[in-house]
């Protein structure tokens, strides 16, 4: 299970989409400052939505009956100007539940890296 984007089209589309949108709803201007909240209240969410690849790691045990079927994933991205190389947590529908960790790099080599190394 991979995704191919170039460069920075995923965090770029999403940081576009997010902004527009909030300054649609507050005016313009506010869409940048209320993008910072949000990224930080819905981290797992956008770092999702901004992954340019993704590989499978293996089940995730859910003590929670209603979520029994999640999976483990690496994913690598770029969003608000960084690369970023994380581990989520994903249902069966391929949405984000949660994310388990989360590092920063200063290139998408770096970033790849970490995606191949993640266990």
């Amino acid at each position: 299970m991979t995704m191919m984007q170039p460069g920075s089209t995923g965090a770029d589309r999403v940081m576009t989409a997010l902004i527009a949108g909030l300054e649609i709803e507050f005016g313009r201007g506010a869409g940048e400052g209320l993008a910072r909240r949000f990224l930080s209240a819905e981290d797992a969410e956008f770092r999702w939505d901004a992954r340019i690849s993704e590989r499978w790691l293996g089940s995730y045990e859910s003590g929670d009956e209603e979520n029994s079927v999640l999976d483990r994933v690496v994913i690598c991205g770029w969003l608000d100007a960084t690369w970023f190389a994380a581990t989520m947590i994903v249902d069966d529908d391929g949405a984000a539940h949660g994310m388990l960790g989360c590092r920063a790099f200063d290139n998408e080599e770096a970033a790849r890296r970490a995606m191949a190394d993640a266990h």
